[in-house]
Formats: structure tokens, C-alpha cells, sequence
């Protein structure tokens, strides 16, 4: 998988999470020898803890309000973080180059009403006829242009509107297995040569009661704020839902030179996998797939662990990295950052990219559990597993 026709570096990054707006504010905080903080609000959703929205002036990207209007949150993130991207590759205002751009975008779905939930749930607590309560509250409470608007795929029509991106587009389902398959989709296209240049990334918002009452259905979320991510015996202490718009450019080595485009990172290889979870067959499967990456600590590696929270599939998911990464130090993104289910692995890529375009070593992100690294990196595994189902890796390095 790894011996392409086309090299894959990434020329741009567009990152906004609760630490912040755009890379410089990221690296300000993780790549210059403080101690990042972590930014949580346990208050709105008590007893849940989320990693909120920064403050955000929506205009810088999305420039008209009526385009602004007709989205929700989660895609207007999703449109600022690809504005960010674009800009930082030098391609937003490359009509030509935007027009002939692939996209490949990781979504959700659309956000609830959440009134009108709660009423049928109140009414159905009077009624017997719930089914024909429900047909009555969707027919004259529900908005009809709801679901039209937050079809999965908008977030990519968005920001084909607003910022011009008019090449072939996929969105991609599937929570974060659809993070790692946006980012392996564009890598492969461009390795084999079906595209120069993709712009791959996806949102979420953690703050939505809908996807709050989704994960503590299978009893996933944290409930104590003041709980470390890892606990002492190395089980994880629960899920925190983490904001976040990650978006990359990703390009063919010849066409990044071609421009004189600035080169974060190396993209050397990206899978995903899913399967049983059973005995160790998740554990043979992320060896399969460190295996077919070319993952290893070689040399300066850090490895960025997309770990979700959940106690005993993030100890097993820590266990191995322990095994097969024994000398590299690990970033757990989820512990500063929260988990952004599919966007995780895209905001763990492009932390990957700023660790290796930086001459400083990136600060720890669970403290007391990611070890300091001394050095720069020169290389960076980024791994995920999802909360429920999938798992990936990628392999970065530095370019010389």
C-alpha cells in the first residue's frame, strides 16, 4: 500500500477546537514548551463535561449572513475549517485551482429539534395513542426544511458554495471510521494518481443533547469533571464529546512543488479496518495495520492516540500502542481535546503535521500519562479506534 506512484504531503491546515481558532493558536499553545489547557464546560450538561465551541467570528469565512442562516453549527464549522484550510495553502482565492479541487468530507448527521422531542415525549406521557401522537406532532410541529438542511452531505455543498470547491465530492458516514476513510480516500486518489489536490476533513459540535443521550445510551460518557483521562490501573475514566473542524489539503508532491506551496508533512500511508472486537482480534487487526503502514518508533516518533474514553477499549487500544510503540511517546488527544467522533482522526492528522513542520517537541496532552519528548519529531503515527466500531492508522514524516 505504501509503494505509490505520487508522494501525499499536506499543504494546509485548518483547525478549530476549544483551545482555539486556526494552527497558529493551536501551536501557540502546544509548541512552545508550556502546558496546553484543556478547555471544558461540565455546567450546560451537567453531569457531562464537553469541550465547547470557541467564540468565532463566522464572517472571516463565511462572508454572507444568508449563507450563515441556513446552517447549523456543525456545518458552519465545518465551512470555516475548510475556509482555514484554503487559506493556509495559499488556494482560496486560486479560482482555477479551487474549481479542479476533489473534496472528501466526513460527516454526521443533522442536528434534532430538540423542542419538538421534547414534547412528544411529555404529550406521550398522557396519551395511549403514541403512534398517532407522533404523526400529529410531525405533520404540524415539525419544520419542513429541518431535515433538508442538515442532510449529512451539505457540509460538503456548503463549502462548495461558499468557498468554491467545485471538483468531484464524497461524503463519507460512519462515525470515525468516516474521518479515517476521508483522509485514506484522498491519499489513495492522489497516490495513484486520479488527483492532485483534495481537500479532506470533517466537524463535530460537542454541545447537542441529541448526541449526548446517543453515547450515554451504551453508558459511554464521563460523569466527573475533575477526573483524569486515564486512570491509575490505565483504564480510561469515560468519554467527553470534543468540538472540533479539521480540514486538510492534501497534494501530489509535484503539484505542491509546482506552486512553491509550503510542505507540512509527508501523508505516507493511511488504512482503516473494521471488525469483531472479540478476544484479540482488534489487537490483530491494528498490528495487521501497523504492519501494512509501516508503522514503527524508529528514530524521533510520536504517536497521537485517538483513544474515545471508553474504560476497557481505550486500556486495550493504550496496551497495544505500549507493545508495538515501546520507546515513542504518546500524545491522547482525546484527553485535551475531547472526542470528536468524526472528526478525531482529521484533527489528530493535522496535530501530527504541526508536531512535524515545528523545530520544538509538542507538549503532553494527558498530563502524568503522556511522557515529554526531548526532541522535534521526525516522524508521527496517528492511530484511532473507534468508540464502537473501526480503527486506523496513518503514518507522517517530516520532510527534509
Amino acid at each position: 500500500m505504501t509503494d505509490t506512484r505520487h508522494q501525499v504531503v499536506v499543504t494546509g491546515i485548518g483547525l478549530v477546537t476549544s483551545l482555539g481558532v486556526g494552527r497558529q493558536a493551536h501551536r501557540e499553545q502546544l509548541m512552545t514548551g508550556g502546558t496546553p489547557q484543556k478547555v471544558t464546560d461540565s455546567e450546560r450538561f451537567a453531569p457531562y463535561t464537553v469541550y465547547p465551541l470557541p467564540e468565532i467570528d463566522w464572517s472571516t469565512q463565511i462572508p454572507r449572513r444568508g449563507d450563515q442562516r441556513q446552517m447549523e453549527n456543525w456545518q458552519r464549522l465545518g465551512v470555516y475549517a475548510a475556509g482555514l484550510a484554503l487559506d493556509d495553502a495559499g488556494l482560496k482565492e486560486d479560482a482555477e485551482a479551487c474549481a479542479s479541487m476533489d473534496m472528501i468530507v466526513s460527516a454526521g448527521g443533522g442536528e434534532r429539534d430538540i423542542a419538538v422531542d421534547s414534547l412528544i415525549v411529555e404529550e406521550s406521557r398522557k396519551r395511549n395513542d403514541r403512534e398517532q401522537l407522533l404523526n400529529e406532532k410531525l405533520t404540524t410541529e415539525l419544520r419542513p426544511t429541518l431535515f433538508l438542511a442538515q442532510l449529512s452531505n451539505l457540509l460538503a455543498g456548503n463549502i462548495s458554495i461558499v468557498h468554491k470547491v467545485t471538483g468531484s465530492s464524497r461524503t463519507l458516514m460512519g462515525e470515525e471510521g468516516a474521518g479515517i476513510s476521508a483522509i485514506e480516500t484522498g491519499h489513495a486518489r492522489i497516490a495513484a494518481g486520479q488527483s492532485t489536490h483534495c481537500l479532506v476533513g470533517g466537524a463535530f459540535v460537542s454541545e447537542r443533547l441529541d448526541m449526548l443521550m446517543v453515547m450515554e445510551a451504551v453508558q459511554g460518557l464521563g460523569k466527573d469533571p475533575e477526573a483524569a483521562f486515564w486512570n491509575s490501573d490505565g483504564t480510561a475514566n469515560g468519554m467527553n464529546l470534543g468540538t472540533a473542524g479539521a480540514f486538510l489539503v492534501l497534494e501530489s508532491l509535484e503539484h505542491a512543488q509546482a506552486r512553491g506551496a509550503h510542505i507540512y508533512a509527508r501523508l505516507d500511508a493511511v488504512l482503516g479496518d473494521r471488525g469483531s472486537r472479540e478476544g484479540e482480534r482488534m489487537e490483530q487487526r491494528l498490528a495487521g495495520l501497523a504492519d501494512e503502514t509501516g508503522a514503527s518508533d524508529d528514530g524521533d516518533t510520536v504517536v497521537f492516540s485517538g483513544a474515545s474514553g471508553y474504560p476497557d477499549l481505550s486500556a486495550r487500544e493504550r496496551a497495544f500502542l505500549k507493545s508495538r510503540f515501546p520507546s515513542a511517546p504518546v500524545r491522547t488527544v482525546g484527553a485535551l481535546f475531547g472526542h470528536s467522533i468524526e472528526a478525531h482522526f482529521p484533527t489528530a492528522v493535522a496535530l501530527a503535521c504541526m508536531a512535524l513542520d515545528d523545530d520544538a517537541p509538542i507538549s503532553p496532552f494527558a498530563a502524568g500519562e503522556d511522557a515529554p519528548a526531548s526532541t522535534a519529531a521526525n516522524a508521527a503515527i496517528v492511530t484511532s479506534v473507534g468508540h464502537f466500531r473501526g480503527e486506523g492508522i496513518a503514518r507522517l514524516t517530516r520532510m527534509s
